[in-house]
């Protein structure tokens, strides 16, 4: 069998949990299958390689046109690229809406069985506006275009299989909940500090950390309102960069200068860090703290339970899935707007929440310790890519023609 992988993120271009899915699945997924992947950006097949990696950049052109629909459009460029290349694969499988017509190109055009994996859904993203204008409203049809005319649709936890059965016409029989998965191998705890001693606070001293993107969705702007709730002895460490737009990196950079007024241990390391940065950081962290208003897995969670951290988060999406409330972390409730998705009702009592929580876990620390063991065997028992890997191979057997 041969699967072909079309993906917006792949090394060694990553920025998200979608990035950090294809590339450990494409890897287990290869001792099982031949496995090519067409992706975006300068990537070159290495010759004798397990894995055959292309990238794809977008032609010259667009300029004329608003900032976001040159997304779009550039986005368009690269999909025909991809299925402008002959396609002999068995089944193709597409990770985010990027890639999505591709893979009705690669459906329509070469009859091959078409796999959506749903790691976000973009009605439920409606901040994406403020960077793709209109572009918004075309990413919103070709997500549902593909969804619903794909032979198998992948959802990365109940939450989001709920999900796509109220915004989206898919047969029972072609929805299918697989999980994310991590590494346990890689993402474990580690006494090294070496690529973190540089950011400038006590790696030694245990502190609450955040990780990933400067987005509406991961809701690092309600972490930093936090701040001022949060016992002014905890160390905060913010590992967020990669702003989504020139409008929210400035509310960033407000909101962390109003918290960090008065407090001499707030640090903001606003770099993309290598993963090797992020698991020690993870692995020194007292807490880790995911403050998303929406969240179809957060892989970070496992990522920090992989390492032996204690974890409190925001119950929306496939959270409570990933953390087990009173075992390996503590849940927080987040009361949603009905009109405007997941915008919290009260903000500041989201952020008094967010610091209750880290305030309470951080004062018993044999909870902690316990927490620390339990994550760790639950990222064992449950989320490994050899097991997901097995699950997502048989699925693609059984749409195998022939």
């Amino acid at each position: 069998m041969k699967v072909l992988y079309f993906t917006n993120e792949y090394p060694p271009h990553i920025y998200g949990g979608a990035g950090v899915h294809i590339e450990y699945l494409s890897r287990e997924v290869a001792k099982l299958a031949d496995v090519e992947v067409r992706c975006y950006g300068d990537q070159r097949p290495e010759k004798g390689a397990k894995i055959t990696a292309t990238g794809f950049d977008p032609r010259d052109g667009y300029e004329t046109v608003p900032t976001g629909l040159q997304s779009i459009f550039k986005t368009l460029d690269r999909d025909l690229q991809m299925v402008g290349q002959n396609i002999d694969a068995d089944v193709v499988h597409c990770h985010t809406w990027y890639t999505h017509m591709a893979g009705i190109w690669a459906k329509l055009n070469y009859g091959i069985p078409l796999v959506i994996t749903t790691h976000s859904l973009e009605p439920l993203r409606p901040w994406k506006r403020e960077q793709l204008g209109g572009g918004y409203d075309f990413s919103c049809w070709v997500e549902k275009m593909a969804i619903e005319m794909a032979d198998a649709v992948i959802a990365v936890s109940n939450g989001t299989k709920a999900d796509v059965e109220k915004l989206f016409n898919v047969k029972p029989e072609r929805l299918k909940v697989v999980y994310n998965g991590i590494d346990t191998d890689e993402y474990k705890k580690t006494d090294s500090v070496e690529n973190i001693t540089r950011f400038g606070f006590d790696p030694k001293k245990p502190y609450v950390l955040f990780v990933g993107r400067i987005t509406r969705q991961k809701g690092i702007i309600h972490l930093v309102n936090a701040i001022k709730y949060i016992n002014p002895d905890i160390p905060v460490v913010l590992c967020a960069g990669a702003p989504d737009t020139p409008e929210i990196k400035v509310e960033m950079e407000n909101a962390f200068k109003e918290a960090s007024k008065g407090r001499s241990n707030v640090y903001w390391i606003s770099e993309m860090v290598s993963n090797q940065a992020k698991i020690e950081l993870y692995s020194h962290a007292g807490l880790f703290c995911c403050p998303s208003i929406y969240e179809p897995f957060g892989i970070i969670n496992l990522e920090a339970m992989a390492c032996g951290t204690p974890v409190v988060a925001s119950a929306v999406g496939g959270i409570p899935e990933v953390v087990v409330d009173g075992v390996t972390g503590k849940l927080v409730k987040l009361e949603q707007m009905d009109h405007t998705p997941f915008e919290p009702i009260n903000p500041d009592k989201f952020s008094r929440d967010l610091a209750d929580g880290i305030n309470t876990l951080w004062a018993d620390p044999e909870l902690c310790k316990k927490m620390s063991v339990a994550g760790r065997k639950r990222v064992e028992d449950v989320f490994s890519w050899t097991s997901i890997a097995k699950q997502t191979v048989e699925l693609y057997k059984s749409l195998k023609k022939g």
